[in-house]
């Protein structure tokens, strides 16, 4: 029996699955998936539990049950390519004959002292948890401070700024418009409907340190009861130390069929891959069919693609709030109650196709 391995059971390892269970998984071979939780999570949706809007419950979605694949609930600490092996936390390694490798990514803090010490985070279902815990427990009156003003960043200022209008919530960006890979038009909707409610946009920051309670912007101390940090991301750590040609972010570059360079049998998807998209779950999820074409021929004997047409995103939408959004869908902005419904709508498909 072959032994395919999936590391990661967010939305790239859960569209593997669904392309080949329950019926496109050859006789010969079995799945071995490996994640933390025993559950898929909706990442996209982590700021809204942070948050406070949302429970824990309603972005869990449970994995596929085949009697050909194995979950793992454990720790990735290594990736033995040499030997084919995977190092689990506390656990015998795994052996596999293929791999994909999808492990998400972290919070990156660009070498500012202390962020990582003192901030929090909604990298992971985990740590988006305790950031629920810490800013559902503030006292009235106190003051948030949101680092990056990306989609993670706007999303949680105006979900928190909903669900509890007795905090000062402060939102930090080093550019001179929030939401800077958006058309200018769409960050200035976002900056304005911040304004009416009351959310403090903070332009043309350059965090230089943090401590305690406390961040310096230019070097300026600001005291805050929490600062959340939302201001970039990279790699797995896993992937960062693995060999091979990486990117700015610790990705890894790979073929056109998303295999090393080095290892055919090792795919990457979704986050820790270098790809000319930033990371979001489409992306991961077209990624997924591609690695699905390549070993679904490679199994049958048949030569895989010479390469794949370029993944198509059919857009991004974000929240503010409960009743409004925005976002480019086919490159068109729109904005308002309309977006807000069309995430909402891409959400509950999502869950129902896969609960």
């Amino acid at each position: 029996m072959k032994n395919l391995v999936i590391l990661g059971g967010g939305y790239g390892g859960m569209k593997i699955l669904s392309e080949l269970l329950p019926n496109h998984l050859p006789e010969d071979v079995t799945i071995t998936l490996v994640d933390r939780v025993p559950y898929h999570c909706l990442k996209t949706e982590y700021y809204a539990l942070a948050a406070g809007t949302i429970s824990d419950k309603e972005i869990r979605v449970t994995f596929p049950e085949h009697p050909r694949l194995v979950v793992k609930y454990g720790e990735v600490i290594g990736i033995n390519t040499s030997d084919k092996k995977i190092e689990l936390k506390d656990a015998e390694a795994i052996s596999y004959d293929d791999l994909v490798v999808g492990l998400g990514c972290e919070d990156k803090y660009h070498d500012v002292p202390g962020a990582e010490q003192f901030t929090y985070s909604i990298q992971s279902i985990d740590k988006s948890r305790h950031t629920y815990s810490v800013l559902n427990n503030l006292g009235p009156g106190s003051v948030v401070a949101i680092v990056g003003a990306g989609l993670s960043g706007v999303e949680l200022a105006s979900e928190l700024s909903e669900s509890r209008e007795d905090l000062q919530i402060k939102l930090f960006d080093r550019g001179n418009h929030i939401l800077s890979s958006f058309p200018e038009r769409l960050s200035k909707y976002v900056e304005n409907w911040f304004v009416k409610n009351n959310v403090e946009i903070i332009n043309n920051s350059n965090i230089t340190k943090v401590e305690e309670k406390k961040l310096y912007n230019h070097d300026v101390p600001i005291d805050c009861d929490v600062i959340v940090w939302t201001a970039g991301i990279q790699a797995s750590k896993i992937v960062r130390d693995m060999d091979g040609e990486k990117d700015r972010m610790g990705r890894l570059v790979l073929t056109p069929l998303h295999h090393l360079p080095s290892d055919e049998h090792v795919f990457v998807v979704g986050d820790c891959a270098s790809l000319p998209h930033a990371p979001s779950a489409q992306l991961a999820e077209g990624q997924a069919e591609q690695i699905v074409e390549v070993l679904k021929r490679r199994w049958k004997g048949e030569e895989p693609p010479t390469s794949f047409p370029p993944i198509k995103l059919k857009g991004i939408l974000g929240s503010l709030g409960k009743k409004h959004g925005f976002g480019l869908m086919a490159d068109h902005a729109i904005t308002g109650r309309v977006a807000r419904l069309l995430k909402s709508g891409i959400l509950w498909m999502y869950k129902f196709h896969n609960g």
